[in-house]
């Protein structure tokens, strides 16, 4: 099984980024656990602050992976482009958040993305994505 994780914007500063929401874990040594978690899944990473760098790689890897687990980041709330590009792939995308966008500022609680999603998952941290790899090892038993 291989699954894309696509990180969005201000998402490669995590471990040093506002500690209090997001924690002090970079993302890459999250992933490292990841992969120690999940020996049998091959995972590719890609982070960009540019939205059309991240529909570019949905498009790429909506339909090489199994899964592609999205934080899209703040543009969650804006990005029309990127819910047609979630809704143009194969593979299926859960949508990610560290934080319960639900809890934060009122802009926050609408997700553009997510009516495109597979399903969504926001607030438990980091551990947020691997809750995300289990729902997409689910739809493949």
């Amino acid at each position: 099984m291989n699954i894309c994780i696509i990180n969005g914007p201000n998402l490669n500063l995590l471990g040093s980024r506002e500690p209090e929401k997001y924690g002090n874990t970079r993302f890459e040594d999250y992933l490292d656990n990841l992969k120690v978690l999940y020996p049998e899944i091959s995972f590719e990473y890609f982070q960009s602050n540019v939205e059309g760098e991240l529909i570019n790689m949905l498009q790429k890897s909506g339909f090489a992976s199994d899964g592609i687990i999205l934080n899209a980041g703040g543009y969650t709330h804006t990005s029309v482009a990127i819910a047609d590009a979630i809704a143009s792939v194969k593979a299926p995308v859960v949508e990610v958040h560290i934080t319960n966008t639900a809890a934060r500022e009122h802009f926050r609680h609408t997700s553009l993305i997510a009516a495109s999603c597979r399903g969504s998952i926001a607030g438990f941290g980091l551990d947020s994505y691997r809750l995300a790899v289990e729902a997409i090892r689910e739809l493949y038993r």
